[in-house]
């Protein structure tokens, strides 16, 4: 970790701090270009959009697919106040993002929640391959 991770991590949390002030979930995120440049930066919004995917982390990956090419995509670091959940991770892989600096870890995260977060969803699969297989081979060729 650099000075300048810390000074962009610092930043990432006064984004989660205004979160929090605006009624919103206290999370912040912000992208940095190769060249050390601030690209764009988010906090959460899932209460005012009434959206649940209205995570920081999600809105810069989305941005950062639709706004920049590959070669500038992997050259980027995302700062976030917290480690980006399920979600949010696998949109930040489907970007292309190059690196993710985060200050909480999703542990430490869950032990500053009552009852240590959200409820577990039981999932079943995989189930019906031959199926399932049909509209999706070959399309990743």
């Amino acid at each position: 970790m650099t000075p300048d991770d810390e000074t962009f991590l610092r930043r990432a949390i006064e984004l989660a701090a205004g979160a929090r002030a605006s009624g919103e979930a206290p999370f912040g995120s912000l992208l940095v270009g190769p060249d050390g440049d601030v690209l764009a930066e988010a906090h959460n919004t899932v209460t005012g959009d009434r959206d649940i995917s209205a995570h920081p982390e999600l809105k810069l990956a989305r941005w950062a697919a639709r706004e920049l090419d590959a070669g500038t995509a992997a050259a980027t670091t995302m700062y976030t106040s917290c480690q980006p959940c399920g979600m949010c991770a696998g949109a930040i892989e489907r970007s292309g993002l190059g690196r993710v600096v985060y200050a909480l870890s999703d542990e430490q995260l869950a032990g500053l929640k009552p009852g240590g977060g959200w409820p577990h969803v039981p999932q079943e699969g995989p189930a019906l391959y031959a199926e399932a297989s049909v509209p999706v081979e070959g399309y990743y060729r």
